[in-house]
Formats: structure tokens, sequence, C-alpha cells
């Protein structure tokens, strides 16, 4: 689908327009000519209530007027002047809910008269480009008879801002495909199918890919990484995409995600009930990739490598059992007291393996422990950090891409809860503070570099009827990375 943009409805060329319509305050100066072209009819919905202009309502008129014979979507913005960032959410999704099903091919949207607390009109546009066309993602999957695509084939925004316009379009294109990677299946993204996706993702943008195998990692000293995909049929891989937008011998700025295909617990068995979600296990690998896809699609002049440890937590007779002790990449060694706290344990050997990279930065992403939901549910990500500035830089892309993240604790003290009788360090702490002590495990292996973990376990997918990945935080990544650019 095109996005582009367009200055004044009285000039746009367009099959059905969208204009808001607020519930109790003057109309916005594109909805008011739209009223007057159309002799006060939009007002007198209002007044009659046949249309109040509640948050998020909406009415098609399928005008014939000789003025303006476009028909017209009105979509109500509420009583506030202006609208939160949850609230222009929703009214967008209603927009995009709504488009998806008539049979238009060009619409026109008064981009510039949605007005969002504390964001500039540029800020708005990238906003309203992203949630719009995120809008439009299907899932392409396996039913018999798929989902008719949509008739409309190009979006026009009121706006005058470019760039503004091309970094939402491109972290749209970034969260589709970290949501496609999240919503397929074990049986079908694993390990290797990643490890094909990085060279399709080489081919199609000219990055430089580097495919570990489990004899490489193996010679490395990855034995962490390697312990984790043990008992399944199905080999590990660490995944390395080298994006050169800089200059040569410039250091990069890393991503590392966390790509567990799926996740059963090893021999520490999960419950049956929602194990099925367990494919969400890999989102962090997922966003990283998509965030990836949005860079590449922009084009920084910058250096950036992601990094993407992908395995597969399976039982059986070869797998790591509770007890065990292996060795890490950085010579330290972990007793494995839980197998279903097996993400650390790929990511920490990815995270010394990073270190020859000599990173500006290194954000590491995964959906990492249950413990973070109970603290943070589905609205913020968890972020831990070793550095002040990336702690801050991460909390100004938060903010300007709406893509929620609050900062946790990593005090010295938790650090104890990790002793083990038997090994360097023990892979679990214990039930209290279970997000925190996985984030210091993690930091035991970033001390050469300035670093920050997302835990994105509450907020990468949504259960119940509405299930399916979310694409979070492909926005807040390409944010960050773009605010990077110029630092």
């Amino acid at each position: 689908m095109n996005t582009a943009l367009f200055d004044r409805f009285s000039t746009v060329q367009a099959d059905l327009v969208v204009a808001f319509v607020p519930s109790d305050s003057a109309l916005p100066d594109s909805t008011s000519w739209l009223n007057e072209s159309l002799d006060g009819s939009i007002e007198q919905l209002r007044a009659t209530k046949v249309f109040s202009g509640k948050l998020a309502e909406t009415l098609l008129l399928p005008v014939t007027n000789q003025d303006f014979a476009q028909p017209i979507l009105l979509v109500g913005i509420g009583k506030d002047d202006e609208l939160s960032d949850a609230q222009a959410r929703k009214v967008i999704a209603s927009v995009a809910s709504q488009i998806k099903k008539l049979p238009y091919k060009t619409v026109a949207i008064a981009s510039s008269e949605l007005a969002i607390k504390k964001r500039s009109k540029n800020n708005v546009l990238t906003l309203v480009a992203q949630w719009v066309n995120e809008g439009f993602y299907e899932f392409i999957g396996f039913k018999k008879e798929p989902e008719i695509a949509p008739d409309v084939e190009t979006i026009l925004l009121q706006g005058t801002d470019e760039d503004s316009l091309k970094i939402g379009v491109a972290t749209a294109k970034g969260s589709h495909y970290a949501r496609q990677l999240g919503n397929l299946p074990g049986n079908v993204c694993t390990p290797s199918y990643l490890a094909s996706q990085a060279q399709q993702l080489g081919d199609d943008y000219k990055l430089k890919i580097d495919l570990l195998d489990e004899n490489r990692m193996d010679e490395l000293g990855m034995q962490c990484l390697l312990s984790v995909g043990r008992g399944s049929d199905q080999p590990s891989y660490l995944i390395v995409m080298e994006y050169k937008g800089g200059e040569e011998g410039d250091a990069p700025h890393v991503l590392l995600g966390k790509g567990i295909t799926f996740d059963t617990g090893g021999i520490s068995l999960k419950p049956g009930a929602k194990m099925d979600e367990m494919k969400y296990d890999m989102c962090g690998a997922a966003s990283v990739f998509g965030t990836m896809k949005a860079i590449c699609e922009l084009q920084p002049k910058m250096n950036i490598t992601a990094v993407v440890a992908a395995a597969e937590n399976m039982p059986s007779g070869r797998a790591t059992k509770p007890g065990d002790v292996v060795r890490t990449m950085s010579g330290q060694t972990v007793e494995i007291l839980n197998t279903d706290a097996e993400g650390r344990l790929v990511l920490c050997d990815a995270l010394t393996y990073i270190e020859r990279f000599e990173p500006k930065s290194v954000v590491d992403i995964a959906t990492l422990t249950g413990a973070c939901v109970v603290a943070l549910g589905s609205v913020n990500s968890g972020m831990y950090a070793n550095n002040d500035t990336v702690a801050a830089d991460l909390h100004v892309a938060s903010t300007t891409s709406a893509d929620k993240i609050w900062q946790m604790p990593l005090d010295e003290e938790y650090q104890q809860q990790l002793d083990s009788n038997f090994a360097d360090i023990a892979n679990i702490g214990g039930p209290e503070a279970g997000s925190v002590t996985a984030a210091c495990f993690l930091s035991r292996f970033t001390k050469s570099y300035p670093w920050a973990h997302l835990d994105i376990a509450g907020t990468a997918w949504a259960g119940g009827a509405s299930k399916g990945a979310s694409g979070r935080p492909v926005a807040l990544l390409t944010q960050y990375l773009l605010a990077k650019e110029n630092a």
C-alpha cells in the first residue's frame, strides 16, 4: 500500500475522505470546510446526535453534493482539545478498521488536524502514518480461505514533512515483519527459518550476514547457548546482520534479540495451558528483524549490527537437566537450576560475542520473565541499563514513538540471589524480583560496553480473542537508532 501527503481537501483527488469531528467544540478547519460545502450537514448531524463525535465513533456519508462529490467518513475525537496517545491510537485504529471494509482505492485523511498532547505536528504525522498502516496488518498464514485483501491502494495524509511520513511508513513495515515472524507456528519458524530470513534480508538490502552454526559456536566456547537447544532436533544458530551505512571502521550500535522459537521449558516442563503461546518466545528476535527492515528502508548514515540468538527449548534424553553446570563463552560457569530460565542462557553468550564489535551501545530485547508481566502488565516494557545515557536515550525514544518502557532497578544487592555453591552463578535467583535478577544475570556479561535490557514478556503479544504478536518494540528501537545517527 502506498502512503503519500496532500495539502487541502479542496484540491485532493481521493475516492474517500476522512474528517475528524469533536463532540462539543468547534470543527477543525478541514471538517468546517466540508461542513460548509455540505450546507451545514455535519453540524446538523452533531446537533441532532445522529453523529455525536464521541471517541472513535464513525459514520459514512455517501455524499452526492455537487460542491463535494466524494463520500466522507466522519470519525469522532471526543471532547478533549488534545488526545492522549492511547486515545489517538484508538481513533486511528477505528479509521483503519472502517476503510479496510470500504470499496475505495484512494483515501485522504485529515491527519494534520489530529492534536495529540505534547506532540508536534510532524511527530503526529509519523505516528498516524505508522498506526494507520499497522491497522492493515493481516497474518499471512494457513487458512484454506485467506482474508480478502482490502480495496484501498493509497493512503493520503494531510501534512508537509516527507521525512516524518517515511519514518512512520518504514516503522509500520518493520512492525508488520516482526508480527508476521512472531505469529508463525513453531513448526515453521525454527532457528533455521530465522537464519534463512536473515539471508533474505541480506539479499534484499545488501546486509553482511554471518550465520554461526553449532560447530562454530562450540569452537568459540558458547556452551551456555548450546545447552538450551541440546534437547531439540532443530539446530541452534547465532545470527549476525550488519548494516553499513556509516564510515568504515565506525563502531556500531548493536541490537540483540532472544530467539527461542518454541519454549517448552525443557526438562522443567511448562504447564500445558497456553503453552502454544510459547511460539512468541522469539518476539525479541522478531523485533530485531523488524527494526532492521525499518532501518534498511530509511538508510541512516550509521553502522548497526543485529544479533539473534536462536534455539528451540525441548525435553529429550539429550536435554540439559536441572543441576547441570555449563561454561559460558566468557569463562564463567552457570548452574542451571531451572531449564525454563533459558533466555538468559542464550543471551549471555551472545553478549560476550558482541564484545568483538566494540559497540557504542548494546540493547537486548527478550521475552525474558513472567515476573515482568506481573510487575508491569501489558502497558510498559521493562528496561534495565548499566549506563545512564543509554537509559535516557531509550526514554526519549519511548516518548517519541509512544512505545512505553519503565526503568527497573539493577542494584548490586540483588546479585547475591544468584549465588551458587557449585558454579560462578546460578541461572535463577528465586521467586523474589524475578525480572530484576534475570537482568542482573545478563549484566555480568556486559561490563565492557554501555548496555540496556528490554524485558518485553508482557508487551510482545496479546492472548485471548485478540491473540497475536504486537510488533513492539520496533517503533521504540527505530527511534532510538535514528536519534543516534547524528549523535
